[in-house]
């Protein structure tokens, strides 16, 4: 078999089994002993690759992974006199019959996988671990993004990340922190962190900060199976979490229609919308209605809301700028940033016109070195008709941009300046 299909497969695995597998043996080993399971897990997907690239993908490559993982387990707990007595009576009745049901087996049970993986979201969320710790632990380990994908994610450099997660390691290793979910509300300091966990995955699948791909599929279904997965949970399946979800449903819906066949980047204004996948459209508008039966407004209420408007819209012309416009607004007044207020003077320009446009974005402090904040005075520029001036910021933007798709984007838009 050939060596790319393989390290696809293990990759496209290793997105979608890593943080199951992580869950469950540390729910075997205990939390201060997350380092363990993260070893045994790195071997069994080395293994997978070493293996398959000789003998080829088997039937089930899932399976292969949950056996490899439980054996490696085993030689580690046979090892190690600390788990011995845990263990013996269940590793000598194996070893006196082969054909003794796997005492690890349970483990791996897709009921106990969900609830290993919850116990490991909140456990990860401890309130003794600072929150930039908590939110690159779950990204590392639960999410398997790593290092440097999450230093993207919050705009850091790739140590500061390496450093936060040592500190929320031996937090957890000297504190000897425990896998307990905390009951009823005590729950509730907790998720908010577990949400935006779940937020910043899906973002970082939605329009990657990588180099290789605009678009990380894999990583928008992991996020969307998470959100899934704390939404059937009765401690988590609060309105905020539905919010969530309903946001997810909505971009989902659009990920075909992003790239064009070229893998290319097609903006919202020229994609093909009757290729939104309308089943999850409408899943998003069924979360969303869940999501109205508290009496508070989250930033993931306010933010489905604005998608939704766009997934409901027939045409780009068509879209409620004005709507969305009033959500952007009480957006700033839950969750203020400059983005925010970016996207806020984005929707203002639309809904009121290009020189509106342009007057809220050239209030914006701080973004002068973003590279979206000069293609969105460029765009209102064009739309107004100045074209020195838009040439003028998207020069601007194409010498701030990194990623190479984005790069192309500005460039199409400087030559349809003309």
């Amino acid at each position: 078999m050939a060596e790319q299909p393989v390290h696809h497969t293990v990759e496209h695995l290793f997105r979608h089994e890593s943080g199951k597998m992580l869950a469950v043996l540390t729910s075997l080993f205990g939390l201060s002993q997350v380092e363990i399971a993260e070893d045994i897990v790195q071997e069994t997907l080395i293994a997978a690759l070493e293996s398959w690239k000789l003998k080829g993908l088997p039937a089930d490559p899932r399976a292969w992974l949950y056996r490899a993982a439980k054996n490696r387990t085993i030689d580690y707990l046979r090892r190690e006199r600390n788990f011995r007595e845990r263990v013996a009576p269940a590793i000598r009745q194996e070893e006196s019959n082969p054909e003794a049901s796997h005492w690890l087996d349970a483990y791996f049970l897709d009921t106990e996988i969900e609830d290993a993986q919850l116990r490991m979201l909140f456990a990860a969320c401890h309130p003794a671990i600072p929150l930039e710790s908590q939110l690159a632990l779950m990204l590392r380990t639960l999410c398997g993004l790593s290092t440097d994908e999450i230093a993207a994610a919050f705009l850091l450099p790739a140590d500061s990340i390496g450093k936060r997660l040592y500190r929320a390691k031996e937090k957890i290793r000297q504190e000897k922190l425990s896998l307990e979910v905390p009951n009823g509300v005590e729950i509730l300091p907790r998720l908010d962190a577990v949400l935006h966990a779940v937020y910043l995955l899906f973002n970082e699948g939605y329009k990657s900060a990588s180099n290789d791909a605009v678009v990380r599929r894999e990583l928008c279904a992991e996020a969307l199976r998470l959100g899934a997965l704390l939404a059937r949970h009765p401690l988590s399946n609060l309105p905020k979490t539905h919010a969530l979800l309903a946001l997810l449903c909505f971009h989902s819906a659009r990920l075909d229609t992003r790239l064009n066949a070229d893998g290319e980047i097609v903006l919202l204004e020229y994609q093909d919308r009757s290729c939104w996948n309308r089943q999850l459209i409408a899943l998003g508008y069924e979360h969303f209605k869940q999501s109205s039966r508290g009496e508070t407004i989250s930033a993931y209420h306010l933010e489905a809301a604005i998608a939704s408007y766009h997934a409901a819209a027939p045409s780009f012309a068509q879209t409620n700028w004005q709507a969305i416009y009033y959500c952007y607004n009480l957006l700033m007044k839950v969750q203020p940033s400059p983005i925010v207020e970016l996207n806020r003077a984005i929707a203002m320009g639309y809904a009121e016109g290009a020189k509106s446009g342009i007057d809220a974005l050239s209030k914006i402090e701080g973004m002068s070195k973003h590279y979206l904040w000069h293609t969105a005075l460029g765009d209102f520029y064009h739309k107004a008709g100045n074209k020195i001036e838009a040439l003028a910021a998207y020069q601007q933007a194409l010498e701030l941009v990194t990623l190479p798709a984005e790069y192309k984007v500005i460039q199409g838009k400087i030559e349809g300046c003309g």
